[in-house]
C-alpha cells in the first residue's frame, strides 16, 4: 500500500512537471503537436526506468466491480469463440471480472487458444481453466484434414509462381554452369590451372546460390532462405571438422600448384620416398619409383614435408673408400686413383675429383674418393660402380694392396708349449719328404708364388668374362631407357585428374 502511495505521488509529480513543460513551450511558441511528442518521450523515459513494476500497477484490480461489465465480458468473449472453428462448444461465466471457461475442446491446442483469448480483455481479472479435453478423433482428425485440404488449395494455386521460379533457378544454374565450362576465360585469367578451376567452380555456387534467392523471392519464401543459410552454417561446421585432412590437402594442392617446386620428370625425394615426377594433381603427388612402381604422396605431407630435388641441380657428388695397406704412401695411392678416374668418360673435369685420408686403421689406411657427374646423361649408381672397379684396378696394377683385416690371437704359456710340441712333432714326421728350405730370420716376409699365380689368374678370368661383346652394357653408364619410357607413358596417359604442374609458372 505504501508503495501504491509513493508510485501515486511521483506520478503527480509528473503531472505538474509535465505542466510546466507545455506552458514553457507555450512560451517559446512551440507548436502544440511537438511539445506533446516532447511530453510523451519523457514520460516514456521515466517510465522505463521503473520496468516491470508501472506494468503491475497499470495491470491493478478495482476496488468497486460493475455486474454490467461482467455481462459485457461474457458477451464479448462468447462472440469471439463463435467466429473461431473449435470454440463453439466452450462455455464462459463472469463474476467479479473472473472468468471461468468449461465445456469440451478436441485437444489441448484449442483450450490453451480459448484461455489466452479471454485473458487478453482489458477488464478480466484472471481465466480459470476448467475445459475438458475431449481427444476425440473424430474431432482432431477432422480438424488435421482440413488443415492438409486447405493447404493443398494452397499449394496449388501457387504451382504456376512455384513452377515460374523453377525455371528462374534453372536458368540461371544453368548460365552459371556454362560459365564456369569456359577453360579458355578461366585460364585466361589465372595462368594456374588449379587456381583457374577453383575460380570457375566458386563462380558456378555463386550463380546457383543466386538462383535460390530468387526464385524464394518470387514465390514470397525469403524467410525459408534465412532458415536455410543458418543450416547451412552449422552444418558446414560440422563437416569442417569432420573432413579437416580433405580441406587441409585441399590447401596444400592450391600452394604447390602456385609454388611448383617441382616439374614432371625431375628425380625428387619426399620425405624419404624417391623416384621421377609424372603429376601434381589436386589430392596427391605421382611419382614413378626407380623399382618402375608408381607412387601416390598426399600434397599435404608434400607441403609439409622435405624434398629432395636432383634434377634441378644436374651435377651430383658420390663418394666411396678403398683401403691401402699400412706399409704404403696414401698420397701416392690417391695419385693413382684419381688418374685412373680422370681417365673415366662420364667424369666431370670440374668440379674435379678429389681423394682424401679419412682413417688409418689397425691394418689399414682409408682413403675416400669424392667424384662428380652429370646425372641428366649418366645413371648415379652405374656410375659409382663404375669408378669403385676402375679405382681398384688401378691400385693393384700400381703395386698397392688393399689388406684383409687381421686379427691377433694371444695364447697363455701351456696353450703355446702344447702348440709348439705340435708343430715340432709335425715338421719330424715330414722332413724327409719336404725339400730343404733355407730361411733368414732377418730376411722381409714377400708374397709367395702361390699369390701371384691366383692374381694372374683372377686377371686372366675377368678378362675373359668381360671380353664378351655382351659385357658391353656393364661398361654403359647412361640412364636407364626403360624407366624413362614408362614415366613419359605415364605422364601421356589422359586421367580425368588435371595435372597441376606448368612449365611456363615460375619454379620455386
Amino acid at each position: 500500500m505504501a508503495a501504491f502511495l509513493l508510485s501515486l505521488s511521483a506520478r503527480r509529480r509528473l503531472g505538474v512537471y509535465a505542466l510546466l513543460v507545455v506552458l514553457l513551450l507555450s512560451a517559446l511558441n512551440m507548436p502544440s503537436a511537438h511539445a506533446a511528442e516532447e511530453l510523451s518521450a519523457a514520460t516514456q523515459a521515466l517510465n522505463g526506468s521503473s520496468g516491470q513494476t508501472d506494468s503491475a500497477e497499470e495491470a491493478r484490480i478495482e476496488t468497486t466491480p460493475s455486474p454490467r461489465k461482467d455481462s459485457e465480458i461474457q458477451t464479448r468473449i462468447a462472440g469471439i469463440f463463435s467466429e473461431i472453428d473449435g470454440l463453439d462448444a466452450v462455455q464462459i461465466s463472469v463474476v467479479q471480472g473472473v472468468v471461468t471457461l468449461s465445456g469440451e475442446t478436441a485437444n489441448e491446442k484449442k483450450a490453451q487458444q480459448a484461455i489466452s483469448l479471454a485473458s487478453r480483455l482489458t477488464d478480466v481479472v484472471t481465466v480459470n481453466d476448467a475445459i475438458n479435453r475431449t481427444l476425440d478423433v473424430q474431432d482432431n482428425v477432422s480438424t488435421v484434414a482440413q488443415g492438409l485440404v486447405a493447404q493443398a488449395r494452397g499449394l496449388i494455386k501457387a504451382l504456376p509462381l512455384l513452377l515460374v521460379g523453377i525455371i528462374l533457378f534453372g536458368l540461371v544454374t544453368w548460365f552459371g554452369a556454362w560459365l564456369s565450362r569456359r577453360q579458355r576465360l578461366w585460364q585466361r585469367l589465372a595462368p594456374n590451372p588449379f587456381v583457374a578451376e577453383l575460380m570457375s567452380q566458386t563462380v558456378r555456387v555463386i550463380f546457383v546460390v543466386f538462383g535460390l534467392i530468387l526464385a524464394l523471392s518470387l514465390v514470397g519464401a525469403e524467410t525459408i532462405l534465412g532458415t536455410l543459410l543458418g543450416g547451412a552454417g552449422v552444418i558446414g561446421l560440422a563437416v569442417g571438422f569432420a573432413v579437416k585432412d580433405t580441406i587441409e590437402n585441399y590447401i596444400a594442392s592450391l600452394m604447390l600448384s602456385i609454388r611448383q617446386p617441382f616439374q614432371a620428370r625431375d628425380q625428387v625425394v619426399i620425405n624419404g620416398q624417391e623416384g621421377i615426377v609424372v603429376r601434381l594433381t589436386s589430392r596427391a603427388t605421382i611419382l614413378m619409383t626407380l623399382d618402375g612402381n608408381q607412387l601416390r604422396i598426399p600434397n599435404a605431407d608434400v607441403f609439409k614435408g622435405t624434398i629432395l630435388n636432383y634434377t634441378s641441380n644436374p651435377e651430383r657428388r658420390f663418394t666411396f673408400e678403398l683401403g691401402v695397406d699400412a706399409d704404403d704412401d696414401p698420397l701416392a695411392a690417391i695419385k693413382v686413383g684419381l688418374d685412373a678416374i680422370h681417365q673415366i668418360q662420364f667424369v666431370l673435369n670440374e668440379p674435379r675429383a678429389v681423394g682424401l685420408i679419412t682413417q688409418v686403421g689397425d691394418s689399414n689406411i682409408v682413403l675416400e674418393f669424392q667424384v662428380w657427374v652429370d646425372q641428366s646423361d649418366t645413371d648415379f649408381g652405374k656410375a659409382r660402380s663404375i669408378t669403385i672397379r676402375e679405382t681398384k684396378h688401378a691400385l693393384e696394377h700400381a703395386g698397392f694392396s688393399l689388406p684383409e683385416p687381421i686379427y691377433r690371437l694371444r695364447f697363455n704359456a701351456s696353450l703355446e708349449q702344447a702348440l709348439e710340441r705340435f708343430q715340432g712333432n709335425s715338421a719330424d714326421a715330414n722332413r724327409a719328404d719336404a725339400p730343404p728350405i733355407l730361411a733368414s730370420s732377418e730376411a722381409p716376409t714377400a708374397p709367395t708364388t702361390s699369390d701371384y699365380s691366383d692374381q694372374r689368374t683372377a686377371r686372366l678370368r675377368a678378362k675373359q668374362i668381360l671380353g664378351d661383346p655382351s659385357a658391353e652394357a656393364l661398361f654403359d653408364a647412361r640412364p636407364d631407357e626403360k624407366l624413362m619410357k614408362k614415366v613419359e607413358q605415364e605422364i601421356a596417359r589422359n586421367d580425368d585428374e588435371t595435372d597441376l604442374l606448368n612449365k611456363r609458372a615460375p619454379q620455386e
